[in-house]
């Protein structure tokens, strides 16, 4: 899906339209909703379109291609800051992979970042649980707390820190 985002990055214009839509069409030919698309014009994602007479929105038929690709880099996992950084410099004529790569990167890294603590998580849940089934609900001396919390498994960097700032699993 990644190489397909790349290859749009290079040139997004792919298919051409004839003549300006209206909202509800270049929505059916994005697969975005109107509201989205609104959305995206009060943010300068996408150029106001030009209005008829009677009000409309009519919006050229490049701009399909160009909400087809903002789409398809938000399923990719990019931020909409990050899409117009990519929108920018392609306006500008800069060529966008290379950017967009950094940006995949900085993704993958997070994403890395994230599974190394969902590791540590389901360790200290292991342990716990662990603790649990050793121990005997008759030799609980608080009846107001399980003995399997109390005084619990907690990640060595996170000893000394309040509860609260520990999140659910002692690791923040």
């Amino acid at each position: 899906h990644i190489r397909n985002t790349l290859d749009l990055l290079v040139d997004f214009n792919v298919k051409r339209y004839e003549a300006a839509m209206l909202i509800g069409e270049i929505a059916r030919h994005s697969g975005l909703p109107p509201t989205t698309i609104r959305y995206y014009e009060d943010i300068g994602l996408v150029p106001k379109p030009a209005r008829a007479p009677n009000g409309y929105r009519e919006y050229e038929p490049a701009e399909v291609d160009r909400l087809r690709f903002i789409r398809d880099a938000q399923d990719s996992g990019l931020t909409l800051a990050e899409i117009a950084s990519i929108l920018e410099l392609r306006a500008q004529g800069e060529p966008t992979c290379r950017h967009t790569i950094e940006l995949l990167e900085r993704h993958l890294e997070d994403v890395e970042r994230r599974l190394e603590s969902l590791i540590a998580s389901r360790d200290l849940y292991a342990a716990l649980i662990a603790r649990a089934r050793t121990l005997a609900p008759a030799d609980s001396t608080d009846p107001d707390r399980c003995q399997t919390i109390s005084g619990a498994l907690v990640a060595p960097d996170h000893a000394h820190e309040p509860h609260r700032d520990r999140g659910l699993l002692g690791s923040g």
